[in-house]
């Protein structure tokens, strides 16, 4: 059975498959919530999936490294969190270049791992990956720009 967009777990068969299913991901309430998630969201084109996944990513990631860094007791603390999240986040964007390079397998029916979006694996948008690496790289940058200048104005 191939798992789809909607159907992210499936019932207990091969021990060695890591999403089986559990009286948490199965309730209805968990399932609605998955589905509503940037990263099996239908109808968003790759660019925007990696533009709203970048935005989280990005905002989120300034706090650890401005709060818990090196150089959190100094003046420089968040604007050294922002150089760190831009940092990773282009890090980020490259492994995905790299993995959108190495033309990921598609999923078929042998496959049980879980599918990736059918906007990622279209044979009518060959870079895909690579649009949504860049949606990726633009949201990070934009979410921890975003999140610096809270902290700068708010903390």
């Amino acid at each position: 059975m191939i798992a789809t967009p909607r159907d992210v777990t499936r019932p207990a068969g091969d021990p060695q498959v890591a999403d089986l299913a559990t009286p948490v991901n199965q309730s209805g309430l968990v399932k609605a919530y998955l589905n509503s998630l940037p990263a099996y969201r239908q109808g968003l084109s790759p660019a925007t999936r990696g533009l709203v996944i970048g935005l989280f990513h990005g905002y989120w990631l300034i706090g650890p490294f401005a709060k818990l860094g090196p150089l959190r007791d100094t003046d420089i603390a968040n604007l050294a969190g922002l150089f760190s999240t831009i940092g990773l986040v282009i890090i980020a964007t490259l492994s995905v270049l790299v993995y959108a390079a190495s033309n990921p397998p598609k999923a078929t029916e042998t496959n049980t791992t879980p599918r990736p979006p059918q906007e990622l694996e279209s044979p009518a948008e060959p870079r895909a990956w690579g649009n949504w690496a860049i949606g990726f790289l633009i949201g990070g940058v934009a979410g921890a720009v975003l999140a610096y200048l809270v902290l700068f104005f708010v903390g």
